[in-house]
């Protein structure tokens, strides 16, 4: 998922360079990418039997490899388009499934493990912009492309043994008789992961062309190898810390240095504050999910995950939307405005920490 995903940030320049890919439809792929993933997140509500689907991991996970060793075939706006949005609709898949087999069978038994496993995207982010940085220089934009694909099909045999969820036995009438009252604390946290994807995907789109611009050289592709390097471990420290902090004030942590991270190679030019950038906003991107998703299963609101994956996919809809009048003139008011978002969004997790239930009594089939 870290590879189909997000290997279009750092392919971005190349494409600008040798495909002749305009900035309208750079900003538009990127869009066309969070639509499929909303619309994926929207499939996990409509239908919870594909969240329990090994049949629909698996199915999205090659949909996934095909969708980016079909995009060096055209040079078509309309069909990179396509692409994008059908590998969204997988990725969301992939990620919705993924989270809650983990949050369901880890919770409990292995919840140290949960962190690593949501490290896996920042593995996949790492990794795929490491081929990415070897094979600009040998190669162009198309081998990149393709040798992603190549890692994204190793990875996919890798996990194509992940085993369905058991099906639950408790009835939904029961369900809903014992389920406690904790909708309040959950539309706050929803509007705080919404607002996180607006701020992020700005960010996750733009910074690498931002240092790219500024600083130039390697330190562009780079950066979003050090965004990868600092996502792998970031998700099991700040699953760690949840042992000593309570879950909505790390959340609030996050978000806060997330922001601080984002608005930084905006305001400060050279190569000192892009790499503190970079490490700051890999450090806290998959952790805020992390917390984020984990607390949503906390609070046993049903389908949490697929609700607030779709939420942040909203947000990640709006975020180029309202950042393309900001691209005239580079990427620094851009970087600006996902900093902003982000703050808005720790402004709204601090409601979430407000008399926040810490301790509910578990309930099956509430991720």
């Amino acid at each position: 998922m870290g590879v189909g995903r997000f290997v279009y940030t750092p392919i971005l320049p190349l494409m600008h360079e040798q495909a002749g890919l305009s900035t309208a439809l750079g900003a538009n792929l990127a869009t066309a990418n969070f639509i499929g993933y909303l619309a994926g997140a929207l499939a996990g509500i409509a239908a919870p039997a594909l969240v329990r689907s090994a049949l629909a991991l698996r199915g999205s996970l090659v949909v996934m490899v095909a969708t980016l060793a079909l995009m060096p075939l055209t040079h078509d706006g309309t069909a990179w388009f396509v692409l994008r949005l059908v590998a969204g609709a997988a990725s969301a898949l992939v990620f919705v499934i993924a989270v809650s087999a983990m949050l369901s069978r880890l919770q409990t038994h292995a919840h140290h493990l949960v962190g690593w496993a949501f490290g896996g995207v920042g593995a996949g982010i790492a990794l795929s912009g490491l081929l990415v940085v070897a094979v600009q220089a040998a190669s162009a934009w198309q081998a990149a492309w393709w040798t992603c694909a190549a890692l994204a099909a190793l990875l996919t045999v890798l996990a194509w043994p992940l085993a369905r969820q058991p099906d639950s036995t408790t009835s939904a009438a029961t369900t809903q008789a014992e389920r406690p009252r904790t909708h309040r604390w959950f539309l706050a946290l929803l509007a705080s992961y919404t607002f996180e994807g607006i701020g992020y995907i700005i960010a996750g789109t733009f910074l690498v062309a931002a240092i790219q611009q500024d600083v130039g050289g390697w330190l562009g592709g780079g950066s979003w190898i050090v965004v990868g390097l600092a996502a792998l471990p970031s998700c099991a420290l700040w699953t760690r810390l949840a042992h000593r902090w309570s879950r909505p004030a790390l959340l609030l942590a996050s978000l806060g240095i997330q922001a601080v991270g984002i608005a930084l190679p905006a305001l400060f030019g050279g190569a000192a504050p892009a790499l503190v950038s970079a490490v700051l906003f890999g450090a806290t991107f998959m952790g805020v999910s992390t917390i984020a998703l984990s607390i949503g299963s906390h609070l046993q609101v049903p389908r949490a995950v697929a609700l607030l994956t779709a939420g942040y996919s909203i947000g990640q809809i709006l975020g180029p939307l309202l950042a393309a009048p900001l691209l005239h003139h580079g990427y620094q008011q851009a970087l600006l405005l996902g900093s902003a978002m982000v703050a808005v969004a720790a402004a709204a997790s601090a409601a979430v920490c407000v008399r926040f239930p810490h301790h509910l009594s578990p309930l099956p089939s509430t991720v």
